[in-house]
């Protein structure tokens, strides 16, 4: 029996045949002739000059996200933000564990230092995990924020700049700091240690940096003992992270009851100026109904601004990074960027207009 060709006429054995096509639709047929026809290309389908159909759009979440990133690895996102008339200092708390206060601190920070500011954060919780998520040395050691409260050492031998975010020191704390509290008790004007420690700073910084700190954010541990006091005596602000779960407002009222107990004997200066939901999560009823109570509650001090769940904000402290440097596309930092521009736009308000949004 004689060979079977395998290929078309006048075409070698071996070399692969097309796939007959009909039109446009990709579907098999045959040619006229019989012999198949070419498969079209990408080339053929691709639209040509003379079509209508509109070029897509650049400003897309991806395109902004994309942008975002190749910002923040140049060190600057966005326009600068505008410098406080005097330096903001922050304490940022809520005695709750698990709302988000070290996040909110380190991230808030980050996202402040992008848009150009100077800030400072202070760790004041014993568990050092703001200096870790700043990628910030805290072992026994070394000269923390402990040295400063009980031992009386200067703020500016403690303080050490943050890798990888221009305009961003970090005063880490470490775990000496977890017997503090009691050392504190015997001290003479213990609840206003961490105050003058900043202000002696302050002048340090007028007297040696070519800029003054835009924004001091202090991060507490969760509780409501001579730390978190003294962090409420230091600041005039008080930024409350609440998270969107039920029990998350249930913490909210002792802490406010405090921050009027120290505004009435300590800091007269003293009120909320930001709350800030945090692990909102936009697909339960439940967050929405959390959302509307806080905003019942304090009013215009809630960012518009919510920051969403998210695995990459939780993923970012095991890196050393924040969230800003971590993955700057995500929606987590994205949100933490336009919470810190908002914050930052916000003229500070005034004792009685943050009693008025806290009763």
């Amino acid at each position: 029996m004689p060979d079977v060709p395998t290929g078309l006429p006048n075409m070698p054995s071996g070399v692969p045949t097309a796939v007959p096509t009909s039109g446009a639709t990709g579907v098999p047929s045959a040619g006229v002739t019989g012999v198949p026809t070419v498969v079209r290309t990408a080339q053929d389908l691709a639209v040509r000059p003379d079509d209508d159909t509109p070029p897509e759009p650049d400003d897309t979440p991806i395109a902004r996200a994309a942008e975002t990133a190749v910002r923040v690895l140049a060190g600057r996102v966005g326009d600068p933000l505008p410098p406080p008339a005097q330096t903001r200092v922050i304490t940022v708390a809520n005695q709750k564990g698990g709302v988000g206060k070290t996040t909110t601190t380190v991230n808030m920070a980050a996202a402040l230092a992008l848009q150009g500011a100077q800030v400072l954060v202070l760790d004041l919780d014993p568990q050092g995990n703001a200096s870790t998520a700043l990628g910030v040395i805290h072992h026994a050691e070394v000269p923390s924020v402990y040295d400063v409260l009980v031992e009386g050492r200067p703020m500016h031998e403690v303080v050490v700049s943050v890798e990888g975010i221009p305009g961003l020191w970090c005063a880490p704390a470490t775990i000496d700091l977890a017997g503090a509290e009691i050392e504190l008790v015997s001290m003479v004007a213990r609840e206003s240690r961490l105050q003058r420690s900043l202000q002696a700073y302050a002048t340090w910084c007028g007297e040696n940096r070519e800029t003054r700190l835009d924004y001091v954010l202090i991060d507490c541990p969760p509780s409501l003992g001579l730390l978190t006091v003294n962090a409420l005596v230091a600041a005039p602000e008080v930024l409350i992270p609440i998270q969107s779960e039920y029990y998350a407002l249930e913490g909210v009222g002792q802490l406010v009851r405090n921050i009027e107990l120290v505004k009435a004997h300590l800091n007269p200066d003293l009120h909320v100026s930001t709350v800030l939901l945090t692990m909102y999560d936009a697909r339960t009823r439940l967050a929405a109904q959390v959302a509307d109570e806080v905003r019942t509650h304090f009013a215009a001090t809630v960012l518009r601004t919510s920051i969403p769940r998210s695995v990459r904000i939780s993923e970012a402290p095991s890196y050393g990074q924040t969230v800003m440097t971590y993955d700057p596309g995500s929606t987590g930092a994205l949100s933490y960027l336009e919470a810190a521009r908002e914050m930052a736009l916000r003229s500070a308000r005034g004792p009685e207009q943050a009693a008025g949004g806290t009763a």
